[in-house]
């Protein structure tokens, strides 16, 4: 069921989001695509083409989010339907599909306001209770307050941090201290040392190590991140790097 846009956002549903303790899992696919999964359903994220890697051939979902109409973004048809009709979502606005809502906010691909590569949503979705934000391919330095106060609160931030095309290094730890996020997953950079599954394509980005390089700390990387409570989330800022499942 998609909603009209509203003023408030993902921001006015945060603080009233359910507290309930179901397991919500986050695994990494590669490039800027993830899998949330909890017990009522599946969401996939920006789904890439061949060209850009291995996706299994039973991944499904209820809801797939494409944040851009680039193709190492926008290959739905890689992703079967769930349970039922899937939602594809491609455009700022509210969303609602088994009990999962998701809130696009409009952005930039670039620094120059869409004027090298366009426009980008950013989701908030709010999955029993946690709120994952996913950048798509973010471009902006930094994001506007409206865009701030639209995701609202965030548990999980899921930032590209590879350069080129969207936030580097300096930009995602900046985006970071604006959104103060419980987790952030870094995504969309070169795949290299760190994992034998390198992309075919995309080689002009940076690897994860210039992002540590950065932020200053390494983190080994982990197959999946479970959350279960926000009461059980860190005080301050955790970096966690999920591995290509």
């Amino acid at each position: 069921m998609a909603r009209s846009g509203g003023a408030g956002g993902a921001g006015a549903w945060y603080n009233r989001a359910s507290k309930r303790k179901d397991t919500m899992e986050i695994t990494y696919l590669g490039r800027s695509c993830f899998k949330l999964k909890n017990k009522q359903a599946t969401l996939v994220t920006d789904p890439f083409n061949e060209n850009y890697g291995h996706l299994s051939a039973s991944l499904s979902a209820d809801i797939v989010t494409v944040s851009h109409g680039h193709t190492d973004h926008n290959a739905t048809y890689r992703v079967k339907p769930g349970n039922g009709e899937q939602m594809v979502i491609q455009y700022a606005g509210e969303y609602e599909k088994c009990g999962v809502s998701v809130f696009g906010v409009e952005s930039w691909h670039d620094e120059q306001e869409g004027a090298l590569r366009g426009s980008n949503i950013i989701y908030t979705i709010l999955m029993d209770g946690i709120s994952i934000c996913h950048l798509g391919d973010l471009g902006q330095k930094s994001l506007t307050d409206e865009q701030i106060s639209r995701i609202g609160g965030v548990d999980v931030l899921l930032c590209p941090v590879g350069g080129t095309y969207t936030l580097d290094a300096k930009g995602a730890v900046a985006v970071m201290k604006q959104i103060e996020p419980k987790y952030f997953i870094p995504m969309h950079y070169r795949l290299g040392e760190r994992d034998e599954k390198d992309l075919t394509e995309g080689n002009d980005i940076a690897t994860l190590d210039t992002f540590f390089n950065e932020y200053g700390i390494a983190p080994q990387p982990v197959p999946k991140l479970v959350v279960d409570d926000r009461g059980k989330m860190p005080e301050e800022t955790e970096v966690v790097v999920l591995s290509v499942g």
